[in-house]
């Protein structure tokens, strides 16, 4: 495995925590805070840095379906940080979150997870 796949699945797996604790955290309290806030902005830049340090790194191309489901989930994931911010603008501290942005992100998180165990699945089967 090259250099920059093995910093891209590194770097993939702080994006996991930050993204983690960041939707897990609003699940439950149904509240954005600066901790959510935190962890999902941080999670996405990670999962960034990891998509971009993938893409060098790879011999198969840009257009695999794991990549197309990898830029999907990262795209569901950046557009639920801007969805998140906005609602935390938008409303005074310790507002619920509205039950279409709390489904969003829900399923974002979930969607991202699906490209995570696919990630690492292909990896565990080509190195096998």
């Amino acid at each position: 495995m090259n250099k920059f796949s093995l910093f891209g699945i590194i770097i993939v797996q702080i994006a996991l925590v930050c993204y983690s604790i960041s939707i897990i955290t609003e699940q439950r309290k149904r509240l954005v805070s600066g901790l959510v806030l935190s962890f999902l902005t941080a999670g996405v830049v990670f999962d960034i840095i990891a998509t971009t340090f993938m893409i060098l790194g790879s011999s198969r191309g840009l257009f695999t379906l794991h990549g197309i489901l990898g830029y999907s989930s990262l795209l569901g994931m950046f557009t639920d940080a801007i969805v998140i911010w906005r609602f935390y603008r938008a409303n005074p501290p310790g507002t619920a979150v509205s039950r279409l942005v709390h489904l969003f992100s829900r399923f974002a998180y979930i969607w991202w997870i699906a490209a995570y165990i696919t990630g690492a699945l292909l990896v565990a089967l080509r190195h096998a």
